[in-house]
C-alpha cells in the first residue's frame, strides 16, 4: 500500500481473517491493524499476530481510518447502530463485505454522509485467490478507493463496478462460481470412475486440469473460447465431448443457472434491507 492507514475489522470471521493474512503477508504492518470480536481465543490468536484486538467495537472504530465490518448481515445493523457516534466522529472509510446490504441502508444506520464501499469477495480468497467486487458510493474519494481496492487485492483480484446493483451479477459470477465449479469437478470424477479410473486417480486428474486450465486463462493474451478452439481438434477426442456439451444445452443452462443466481440475490438484499 501506498499509505499505512489504521484498520478496524469488526468481526474476525474466515473472510476477515483471509484479509488480514493476505495484508500481512503482503508487508502491512500487523500493528496498524485493530479486530473486534467477542470470541476471546480468537482476539488471543490474532493478538499473537501482534494484531491490537478488543471486545469493544468502539475502542477500535475510534483508532481507525478504515473500517471493514465483517459480521454477518442478521447482525449488522445492531452492530453499526453501536458504532454509531464514534463512526461520525472519526469519519472513517467503511468497507462492507456483508451480502445483501446496500449503501444506502448502512449510510443511514451510520449516521448518514459516510464514504462507504461494499465489496462481494468469494471463498478462494481463503487461500489467497479471490475474485472481489466492489463499488464505492458518492462519499468514497480517489484516495479511498485505491485504499480499499488494495485492501481487497490482498487475497485475489478486485474489480469495481458503477452501479451498486451490479453487485448482483457479482455474486451469481464470482461469489457463487466456486460452488459452479466444485459441481463440475464432482461430475468429471463420477464420469472418469465410471470409464473404469479409480476415484484417488480420477481425483487427482480433475483437480489438475481444472487448476491448469484456469492457470493457462489467466495467462493467455486470448479469450477462453479462443482456447477452447485450440485444444478442439477437427474431428479428435474433444470435439465429441464439446459437441455433446453443447447440444445438451450447457451454454443456455449456465445463462439461466446464473440469472436465477442474480434475481436470488436480488431478493435477499430487500429482505435484508427491510
Amino acid at each position: 500500500m501506498s499509505k499505512q492507514p489504521t484498520l478496524a475489522f469488526i468481526g474476525a470471521g474466515n473472510m476477515a481473517r483471509a484479509i488480514i493474512g493476505g495484508l500481512i503477508n503482503n508487508g502491512y504492518p500487523a500493528e496498524q491493524i485493530w479486530a473486534t470480536e467477542p470470541n476471546e481465543a480468537a482476539l488471543a490468536d490474532l493478538a499473537m499476530q501482534g494484531l491490537k484486538t478488543s471486545s469493544d467495537n468502539n475502542e477500535a472504530v475510534s483508532q481507525a481510518d478504515i473500517v471493514i465490518l465483517a459480521v454477518k448481515p442478521q447482525i449488522l445493523k445492531t452492530v453499526c447502530e453501536g458504532i454509531v457516534d464514534a463512526v461520525q466522529t472519526q469519519q472513517p472509510l467503511i468497507v462492507s463485505i456483508a451480502a445483501g446490504i446496500m449503501s444506502p441502508t448502512l449510510d443511514h444506520w451510520l449516521g448518514t454522509n459516510n464514504a462507504i464501499v461494499r465489496c462481494m469477495p468469494n471463498t478462494p480468497a481463503l487461500v489467497q485467490t479471490g475474485a472481489s467486487g466492489l463499488f464505492a458510493n458518492d462519499f468514497v474519494n480517489a484516495d479511498q478507493r485505491q485504499q480499499a481496492e488494495e485492501i481487497l487485492a490482498a487475497i485475489g483480484i478486485a474489480v469495481w463496478v458503477d452501479e451498486e446493483t451490479q453487485l448482483d451479477a457479482v455474486t451469481a459470477v464470482s461469489g457463487s462460481g466456486p460452488a459452479y465449479y466444485f459441481l463440475m469437478m464432482e461430475s468429471m470424477i463420477e464420469a472418469g470412475k465410471k470409464l473404469g479410473l479409480s476415484e484417488e486417480v480420477a481425483t487427482q486428474l480433475t483437480l489438475q486440469t481444472a487448476l491448469g486450465a484456469a492457470k493457462m486463462a489467466s495467462s493467455s493474451d486470448v479469450d477462453p473460447a479462443e482456447l477452447r478452439r485450440r485444444v478442439t481438434s477437427p474431428n479428435g477426442t474433444t470435439e465429441q465431448a464439446i459437441k455433446r456439451f453443447i447440444e445438451g444445452g450447457l451454454p443456455e443452462l449456465v445463462d439461466t443457472a446464473l440469472q436465477a443466481c442474480n434475481d436470488r440475490s436480488v431478493e435477499l438484499a430487500k429482505e435484508l434491507d427491510q
